[in-house]
């Protein structure tokens, strides 16, 4: 398919990322680190406690996964295909802004940037729990949790002002680390499987159809991270490409992951135990290498904890990179202060030094401030806000297919290509959907609350256009 849009830049014209991969520090990323930033966004720390979290509802719950992930499957394959159209970094907020101008490109930027940072603060506060398991001490007092949490957010920020070759090569190491104690029971827990141990097929009084939208409502956000390298496409190699490859790839294989690992954790601990369990992954540990699966709990806990906390740094290494990637973007376009378009070592360091102040700030408060909830609400918000830039890419999809501005498309490619983006829609409000009532109220607020600066940045971008030159 040739698009009539943005074509691919070649060596010579690179568009507005062109140059920030040079220097010593800034390498892009080919396709291996590309699927690793895919998948170590998409699986942070929430697997690990996944299998207890759907296990009341009884193996249903394996059906609302297989159906959730046919849709991010979907969703993955569209941004491909968007990703062959604009190979650019800034992935959402670039599809948007094209389709249908600077307003809705902002608010898919806007909406974008408030997720990553608010969960980079969520990602930390979530990793102290697991470091707690590895360092007594630092769950003693708050102060020392706070602390700890706050070197977890700003290890990573230092990887990514080292330079995007710092950043793959922080992203390849913690993907591969944390895949190896999840493969170790998402496909050894296997050969120890018991099908007794499954439980009913459903354990609530709800119809089939109201438990698996049960399950899913737990399990939708499972798939976040999905656009991970189309975000970061201006770092990738050959990115009309390998963005597509990496997508698919990556989703694909934390789907893999994310089925297999609660499959194998349903088999190897009794049903009756996984609703009540703390550590599902650490139960099986023990259930693979104990004939009463109550020994060498020392040792499983303290493996799942590792995994756990190498997962999230690896994530927040991730979000941290994705974080600066889209306000980049805008800021090219005058939609951002301008001061987030500048680079350092291929990196935008504005973005990256804002967000983490700005999520550090968060984690500061969430654990001084008197007032509960707040910090809880906030992360809910984001629920809502990841969920925008989605439901909008996917729109685009179907307003460049509906509206003809592609060239030499077969007629099945199409329909295949329509239906596609149809799925992907559908999954994006299931989503929303998914948020909740309080969040959805919320998280409109607080992302209309953008169109102030949007305001302010479109007047300063107008006058800039009419002023003359000198």
């Amino acid at each position: 398919m040739t698009s009539t849009i943005a074509p691919p830049p070649t060596e010579t014209d690179a568009g507005p990322d062109a140059g920030r991969g040079s220097g010593p520090h800034a390498r892009r990323f080919g396709l291996p680190v590309a699927v690793c930033l895919v998948m170590g966004n998409i699986i942070g720390g929430g697997i690990f406690l996944l299998p207890a979290s759907v296990a009341p509802f009884g193996t249903v719950s394996l059906v609302a996964f297989g159906v959730l992930t046919l849709g991010a499957i979907a969703l993955a394959l569209v941004f491909g295909r968007l990703a062959e159209r604009h190979p650019q970094t800034g992935g959402p907020y670039v599809y948007v802004r094209a389709a249908f101008g600077d307003f809705a490109g902002f608010l898919a930027a806007y909406s974008y940037w408030i997720t990553t940072w608010v969960s980079n603060a969520a990602l930390a506060v979530a990793a102290v729990g697991y470091l707690g398991v590895l360092f007594p001490a630092i769950g003693a007092h708050k102060w020392s949790m706070c602390l700890a949490a706050l070197a977890v957010q700003w290890l990573p920020a230092l990887a990514n002002l080292a330079g995007t070759r710092y950043v793959g090569a922080v992203q390849l190491v913690a993907t591969v680390l944390k895949l190896a104690p999840l493969l170790l029971v998402a496909v050894g827990g296997l050969f120890f499987f018991d099908p007794a141990n499954l439980g009913p097929f459903r354990a609530t009084d709800q119809s089939p159809v109201g438990a698996v939208s049960a399950a899913a409502a737990i399990l939708l956000f499972s798939y976040l991270g999905v656009e991970s390298a189309a975000v970061s496409a201006g770092e990738v190699r050959d990115p009309a490409r390998n963005v597509r490859r990496a997508t698919i790839l990556g989703t694909v294989g934390a789907a893999t992951v994310y089925l297999l690992g609660t499959l194998s954790v349903f088999g190897l601990v009794a049903h009756e135990k996984l609703v009540s369990s703390q550590a599902p992954f650490t139960d099986a540990v023990n259930a693979m290498f104990s004939e009463n699966g109550g020994a060498g709990g020392s040792w499983g806990g303290t493996l799942v904890a590792c995994a756990a906390v190498i997962s999230m740094v690896g994530a927040l290494n991730g979000w941290t990179l994705l974080s600066a990637q889209t306000p980049y973007a805008a800021a090219k376009d005058g939609l951002f202060p301008k001061v987030f378009e500048k680079t350092r070592r291929g990196v935008p360091v504005a973005g990256v030094l804002v967000t983490v102040v700005l999520a550090s700030g968060l984690t500061v408060y969430n654990y001084t401030a008197g007032s509960e909830g707040v910090f809880e609400v906030l992360v809910l918000v984001t629920t809502f806000t990841a969920t925008v830039p989605y439901l909008l890419s996917t729109a685009a999809q179907l307003y460049f297919l509906a509206s003809g501005q592609t060239e030499r498309v077969r007629r099945g490619q199409l329909v295949r290509d329509a239906s596609l983006a149809c799925l992907a829609f559908a999954f994006s409000m299931w989503l929303v959907a998914g948020s909740g009532y309080a969040a959805v109220y919320q998280g409109v607020l607080f992302l209309f609350a953008g169109v102030l600066v949007y305001a302010l940045m479109s007047a300063r971008k107008r006058r800039a256009a009419v002023s003359p030159e000198g």
